[in-house]
């Protein structure tokens, strides 16, 4: 009977975000280019963060990063709490440049500020990163989690590759038709809607959990809180040794690999500095980025805190395996399923559904804007009009999205563990991004051969530290910032033996006002705030 329960409550809820999505974008003119893919640049700054929080939150993080707290301790929490940093470096430094250009992409940057084959090599490596990394294993991930759920498995006596591969498919196809057919707009308040289930829900797991481990002292909430802090004292630090393996961070990368891969994470990836580009104002975006800072150190209380409960109340006695890779992405749904009351599964699940497809469709609506504006329109449709390349986009966003749904399934043979799979995949990408949109919005001489240059030597160097038994000894983040100093140095070279011959200057395009948000700095202070004292809190100085 609660069985039945879970899927209705499951289908009310999710028909429930589609309906609200809908009504709120009925009226929208998605026939031209900043409609579909920028919002028609009208998005609220509350809008903007919630679908950057909800874009990053989904199911692999749920699953993922506490999988990592689970085989590892609180260090993990600096994928969360640091990314706040980076938000504000996007809020201050980047925004008010891009948004003057009237940018609608990071390839389209690239093109202005560098020449036209820089845009299309970053196209095809933003397309190949989506369609091979993120995309699959965004799916993957959520059917962890909703084959635990539902346990697929036994309903229909089924294996578990076959369970997983259902409910991608499944998953995928109704990701594609909010991302193909809505747009960025539908896809942005249908990521807000389901945060507010995420919050609700993702809030809720923690402390049901904090509840259940005060019963296995005779008590209630409270001293469940004090069982989680005394009962695994070696979790409960976040500044792990220098030489610490994944899942943990060693302290030294918070100011080195892991800023600088937050900085291109927050700052430069498509799929995520999309929902920025298309804010109605300046200050309206500089709020969605500050406030989104604020959110990922809650998101601490979601996807990190209780992973390390996972291990206090199912691994701490030997009743699941405790290292990194499937067993501890499923630490996560186990957790679900231990605490959460059965009448809650099906709004839970939802709330599930609704992240798993809040990051697929946004990663598959970036897909579609690249592939549409930066490389088919330039090449083969010069002479199409708005329509013709929306449409593109559409059929180009279903094929990404099939392809992406037959990969899927096949993402439980990689056995580090979701979120090192996906972080170590991007690892081969991401510093030269981060380089070019750095060099290229803050010095004015940087030349067009810089980012050609540093792209190969990036990836050989980094696929032999994949390779050569040497790094093992090394966390991969620090290869990362190695890395990003050395084309830091090749950058700086080439603007001295070769600079640009003009100074480079962003155009005014005038799409928007451009008034910075005048509070916006106290903000962010507070945020960096907020993020410091998370860090005496989990530390010697505190519970660590």
């Amino acid at each position: 009977m609660h069985m039945l329960f879970t899927v209705v409550t499951f289908v009310a809820f999710t028909v429930l975000v589609a309906v609200l999505s809908w009504w709120k974008t009925r009226d929208d003119d998605l026939s031209t280019k900043e409609g579909y893919f920028l919002a028609g640049r009208g998005l609220p700054g509350i809008v903007i963060a919630g679908s950057l929080m909800m874009t990053n939150l989904s199911a692999e993080q749920l699953v993922g990063t506490n999988g990592q707290s689970f085989a590892g301790n609180m260090s993990t929490m600096a994928w969360e709490a640091t990314s706040a940093f980076a938000l504000v470096v996007l809020a201050f430094s980047f925004l008010p440049r891009l948004l003057r250009g009237g940018i609608a992409t990071i390839p389209e940057f690239f093109e202005m500020r560098y020449d036209t084959f820089t845009m299309r090599l970053f196209s095809l490596l933003f397309l190949v990163a989506y369609v091979i990394t993120m995309l699959p294993t965004i799916l993957y991930s959520g059917a962890v989690a909703l084959v635990k759920i539902f346990d697929i498995e036994s309903m229909f006596g089924i294996s578990y590759f076959t369970a997983i591969t259902w409910i991608c498919v499944g998953t995928g196809m109704v990701g594609m038709c909010y991302a193909v057919f809505g747009g960025l707009k539908a896809v942005a308040y249908s990521d807000t809607i389901n945060g507010v289930g995420l919050i609700i829900g993702g809030f809720a797991i923690p402390i049901l959990a904090f509840v259940a481990l005060g019963r296995l002292d005779g008590g209630g909430f409270m001293a469940g809180v004090e069982h989680f802090i005394t009962a695994t004292p070696e979790k409960m630090n976040a500044w792990s040794a220098p030489g610490a393996l994944p899942p943990e961070i060693p302290w030294p990368l918070l100011f080195t690999g892991m800023f600088v891969n937050n900085l291109f994470y927050w700052a430069t990836n498509q799929s995520i500095i999309q929902r920025s580009l298309g804010g109605k104002n300046l200050a309206e975006s500089q709020k969605g980025a500050i406030w989104a800072g604020f959110f990922k150190c809650l998101d601490v209380f979601v996807i990190v805190i209780p992973g390390v409960m996972a291990f206090q109340l199912l691994a701490a006695e030997g009743q699941m395996d405790a290292t990194v890779g499937l067993a501890a992405d499923q630490a996560y749904p186990l957790l679900v399923m231990e605490v959460l009351p059965k009448p809650l599964m099906g709004f839970f699940a939802a709330v599930m559904f609704g992240a798993i497809l809040s990051s697929f469709n946004s990663v598959l609506n970036s897909a579609s804007t690249i592939f549409s504006l930066n490389l088919w329109q330039p090449i083969w449709g010069k002479h199409a009009d708005a329509k013709k390349v929306v449409k593109t986009g559409q059929i180009f966003g279903t094929v990404v999205g099939v392809v992406a749904i037959a990969i899927s399934p096949f993402v439980m043979y990689f056995g580090t563990g979701i979120m090192n799979f996906i972080n170590e995949c991007w690892g081969f990408f991401s510093m030269p991004l981060l380089t070019a949109v750095l060099f290229g919005l803050l010095t004015r001489r940087a030349p067009a051969i810089a980012p050609k240059i540093v792209v190969p030597i990036h990836m050989v160097l980094y696929g032999l530290s994949k390779v050569i038994p040497f790094f093992d000894r090394f966390h991969y983040l620090y290869v990362v910032f190695a890395l990003f100093v050395l084309e830091c140095v090749i950058y700086a070279v080439c603007i001295k033996v070769c600079p640009r011959k003009e100074a480079w200057e962003m155009p005014d395009a005038g799409v928007m006002d451009m008034t910075p948000w005048k509070t916006g700095k106290i903000w962010a202070a507070v945020g960096v705030g907020v993020v410091v004292v998370m860090y005496i809190i989990f530390s010697p100085l505190g519970i660590g």
